[in-house]
Formats: C-alpha cells, structure tokens, sequence
C-alpha cells in the first residue's frame, strides 16, 4: 500500500469517526456507556471475524510474545479511551468532543519522543501547533463553557494517543491488522459488557430504541473505521497520522451542524483553515525542505 493510499484510508475512516460522534451522543438518551460500547464493539468485532480468521490462516505463524504484549496495551488504550469518551458524551456537546479527542494530536508527539526518543522534523511540532489552533477555534474559541463531561473526553484523548502509538508497530509486528482489531473490539467488547451487567441496567427495550445508533458505529465506525485505521497506520508515520486523524473533529462539527443544528462561527471557519494547513505541512513539508537540501548539497558539490 503507498503512503498516499494510506492517508486517503485514514481520511476515510476520520470521516466515519467524526459522523459517529453523534449516534454516540444519541446513543445516551436510550441506554448507560457501557451497554453501547458493548454493543457496538461485540458486533464489529463478530463482523471482521471471518476476515481475521483468513488473515490469521494467510500469515500462517503464531503471534510472538512480544505482539500479545503490544496487543494488551493496546486493549487497556482503546478501554479507556472509549469509555471515558463516552461517559464524557452524557453532558459535553459532539463539538466539544471532537475538540477534546484531538488532543492526541499533541500527545502522540510527546509519547514517541519519550518512549523511542524519536527525532521528529520541527515542521511536525509547528503542524501539530497550528493543528490544535485549529481544533480550539473549531470548538467555539471558548472554554469557560466546559462541563464535567468535557474532562471526561479529555482523559480519554491520553489514551487514544497511547493507541496511535501502539498501533502501527502492533500490526507491523504481528502481521495481522484484521486480526489485531478483532481481538481488541471483542475483548473490549467484552470488558463493557462486563461492566454493564455488574454496574448498569441492561435491557432489551433500551437496545431496541438505539439500535440505529448500535448498527451504525458497529458497522461504520467500528468494523470499517477501526479496521481501515489499523490497516493504513503501518505506511504513514506516526505523527503524521495523528495530525490525519485530527480531522475527525472537523467532521464531527460539520455533522453536528447538519443534523444537531451546532452552527459554526466564523472562527470555526478559520479553524478548519489551519486544520487542513497543518496537515498539508506535516505531509509535504518535510519532503520538500528535504529536496531543498539535496538540490542545494548538489549544486556546492558540482561547484
């Protein structure tokens, strides 16, 4: 798969993500967050299960120990960050949420500096920068509005940026993308449903009610986002990624604005600008510095 290939799939798949926003809000006037969350992953993962099981049978050798490792942070990351997203999605506002989740566009830097001491180009501290400049005028500009529910889904970008990071280096380890999402969406689904059955009352009315929103992220935003995310995040760095996957709060907005009636201002306008402009200079920037750099070593060399 080529790099381009790549980013157009994670465009895909923050398209889907940020339209899911609200069915997950909707979601929360029928049944509790673990209920949903247990739903919606049990299905996408009964869905890709098949396609993993190919896989798994294609590779034709078992995971290493080290994989079963990366795959259990990568279930406790995706765990946490959907749960507190959705808890957080009882009071903050879809806008708001987007926002919020983007956090990782900082995160996922600071994590591979950290952990690989990565030597990032300084065009992706200067996008991630004008990225998150972007989601704050995308969200309003303001954040004296903030309710409980907002700290909620900003605890939970920490570990969405923990499952970026992790993520590409599990699928490129084990082999398996299909499969490492299927084993993530039904032990998380498991988990959930777990803790709605000991925390939460559960109910076939409630499941009836929302089960437009149930289909639509377990078959849209789980077993086709998560799996396209999985897939195409092992041919694009991983800050860039992030910087990608960012945009879903851009969709998340313009969703919100046609269907919850959450208007944009001017400065979302202006948002949405930098947005785009971060991704363009984390992508081409570097590229092109890097054929500057040839260009000019050639000429004094020639000279």
């Amino acid at each position: 798969m080529t790099r381009a290939t790549a980013t157009a799939l994670l465009i895909v798949a923050t398209i889907i993500w940020g339209s899911a926003f609200i069915a997950q809000k909707s979601a929360m006037g029928s049944m509790e967050p673990f209920t949903f969350l247990a739903a919606r992953y049990l299905l996408g993962g009964i869905l890709i299960l098949p396609l993993a099981i190919w896989e798994s049978r294609r590779v034709n050798k078992p995971i290493t120990k080290k994989g079963w490792q990366l795959i259990g942070l990568l279930i406790i990351a995706f765990f946490f960050g959907s749960w507190l997203q959705q808890i957080g999605l009882l009071t903050a506002s879809v806008t708001n949420t987007g926002f919020l989740t983007g956090f990782y566009v900082f995160f996922v830097p600071i994590l591979m500096v950290v952990f690989t001491k990565a030597k990032l180009h300084n065009l992706i501290w200067v996008a991630a920068a004008l990225a998150f400049s972007g989601l704050f005028l995308l969200s309003g500009g303001k954040i004296e509005n903030f309710v409980i529910g907002d700290y909620y889904v900003f605890a939970s970008s920490f570990f969405w940026a923990m499952y970026v990071f992790f993520l590409g280096t599990t699928a490129q380890t084990t082999q398996r993308p299909i499969t490492v999402s299927a084993i993530i969406f039904l032990i998380g689904g498991s988990i959930c449903a777990a803790g709605a059955l000991g925390t939460e009352t559960v109910t076939i009315e409630a499941i009836q009610i929302g089960w437009v929103e149930i289909l639509y992220t377990g078959i849209l935003s789980t077993a086709i986002g998560f799996t396209l995310h999985t897939v195409s995040q092992q041919h694009v760095p991983t800050a860039n990624a992030a910087l990608i996957l960012s945009m879903e709060s851009l969709f998340a907005a313009i969703g919100a604005a046609i269907i919850l009636g959450e208007r944009l201002s001017s400065n979302g306008y202006l948002g949405i600008v930098l947005i785009f402009s971060a991704i363009v200079l984390a992508e081409a920037g570097p590229v092109f510095f890097e054929k500057a750099r040839r260009k000019r070593t050639a000429v004094g060399n020639s000279s």
